[in-house]
Order: structure tokens, then sequence, then C-alpha cells
């Protein structure tokens, strides 16, 4: 039996809010693929659950006047993989959220969630460090924006005051998307509903003649004990040319900066191996996305 105390369902992102500050220790829920767990495992008891999943104000993807594309925290991976404006100005964000779990939690499973339990393995936590997403918050006094770099403060920790504050939408600057290009690669012992071992993001702004690096973002998941940037990399990367060298450049400067840890799914030293190979293959496609190509 699950130790829920009582369950709520509201309609607004207003009611919600009000019954966290009501129901002290209360817990959002959308698609609860996390939190059900959790209380499977009896990590959770006397829960008081309030359900988010009919406020519309946390629903879909939309493009807003000044050309940020907008993504509501109860958005399911399901939709944001089908959703056409996310396929056409960031299909890595798209990729990256058709390889959580099944078919049948994508259609449960939402964006918010994933970056609010704070999970070191969050898929799509890379590809949106990638594009610099901001967080809308909301709490009794109206909305405030964060970059989600450094939302994450350790593992299952996020800079949430989850007793009076709700992740309402994240947002990916137009100046964050237009004219780049990103890949995710996840590595799982298993093709279908694994957990990642280590996923890496890659994203590239090329030069005009498509022969240079005039950007690059570099983020992976499981490589730290946050979500981590790779900054000391991408700044040595800046005006490098498409050749082997960088990519030696690349490999080596990822690795100075990942921290793994021993696990019961991964060594420290395979995930050290993995940040190499993952950052390499992401880059790669990256590039050719971008219209380059590596020289080697």
């Amino acid at each position: 039996m699950y130790d829920i105390k009582k369950t709520c369902a509201v309609y607004s992102v207003s009611e919600a809010l009000q019954l966290l500050q009501e129901n002290p220790g209360a817990l959002i829920v959308n698609g609860g693929t996390d939190v059900m767990i959790r209380l499977k495992e009896r990590k959770i008891k006397e829960a008081v659950l309030v359900s988010v999943l009919h406020v519309e104000e946390l629903r879909g993807v939309s493009l807003r006047d000044n050309g940020d594309i907008a993504i509501g925290a109860g958005t399911t991976f399901d939709e944001i993989y089908q959703n056409a404006l996310i396929r056409e100005n960031i299909p890595a964000l798209a990729y990256a959220a058709n390889q959580v779990g099944s078919p049948q939690i994508r259609h449960v499973a939402t964006i918010g969630g994933n970056i609010c339990n704070g999970a070191v393995s969050a898929d799509s936590v890379p590809t949106l460090l990638c594009y610099d997403a901001m967080l809308e918050i909301a709490d009794c006094n109206g909305i405030h924006t964060l970059p989600l770099r450094g939302f994450h403060t350790g593992p299952g920790m996020v800079g949430l005051d989850k007793t009076r504050e709700l992740l309402q939408t994240i947002i990916i600057p137009r100046n964050e998307y237009e004219n780049r290009s990103a890949s995710y690669i996840k590595f799982g012992q298993r093709n279908a509903m694994e957990i990642a071992t280590l996923g890496c993001a890659v994203s590239v702004h090329l030069s005009a003649d498509k022969c240079s690096i005039s950007d690059i973002r570099i983020a992976m998941s499981v490589a730290a004990p946050t979500p981590l940037r790779c900054r000391e990399t991408e700044k040595s990367l800046i005006g490098a040319p498409l050749t082997k060298q960088t990519i030696s450049a690349l490999r080596k400067g990822v690795l100075n900066e990942v921290k793994p840890r021993d696990s019961w799914r991964a060594s420290k030293q395979f995930r050290l191996q993995l940040s190499k190979e993952l950052s390499e293959r992401a880059f790669r496609q990256a590039v050719e996305a971008a219209g380059g190509k590596v020289y080697d």
C-alpha cells in the first residue's frame, strides 16, 4: 500500500501554490512517475499529493512574440517529441525527449518533473543546458526567472523551494537556438527503458564558411554530482578549426572537467572513457547538422 494521506486536484497554478502553503510537505505531481516509485519504496510517508495534471497553464509549447520558445513544465515528453516547433528549431531536444523511459512513460512523464526531481541522469537537462534554457518559477508573489545552469545543487537537489514555489515554464531564448545545431547521445546498458550511464549534449554555432567554431556548449549527465557544463573546454575551442587536433583537444578538455564516480551501473573509469567518446560523437553530429564537416 502507498502511504498517501490526501490527494488534491487543482486547475490553476494559484490553486496549487495555495495548497502548498496550506499543507507543509505536500508534493506536486503531474505524471507522478518519480513520486510513485518513491512511494512504493516507502521513501515518502503520509504523502499529501497536489495533482496539477489539469492545469492548462503548465501545458504545451508556444512561440512568444520575441521569438523565445516556451515549454510548459507539465508538457509530456511524447508531446515534446511530436511538437513541430521543437522538431524544427530544437531537434536535439525532441530526440532527447524520445530517449526517456518507455513509450508508456513518455506519455505521462513531464519535462518539469524531469528537471525538478534533481536526478543526475535526467535526459532533458544536457540539451537544455546547451541552449542556456531559463526557468520561470511561480510563487504567490508572481513569477521570477532563473537560469537552468546552477539550478541543480546536488544529487536529488534543486534550487526550488518546494513548499511555496512551482516550476511553470522552460524558456529557450531565440538567440540561443537560432543558427545553432545540437546533438544528444545517451549511453545505457540496454537499448530501451534504461537510465543513462552517461549522457552528453553538444551544441555548436559555426563560422560563416563552416570551417571553424564560433561557439560551442558541452553538457553532460551522470558525469558529476550534478548535470555539468564543460565551460573551460568550451572557452578553449572558440575559433578552433574543424580538425582532428580540435577533436583531440575536446576529448582531453572534458576529461579534465568531469567528476564521475563508481556505482553499481558503471565504474568511474568507464564513465571517463564514455565522456571522451560521447563528447566526440555528439560534436561530430552537431557539426554535421550545422552544415560543417570535421576533417580528419
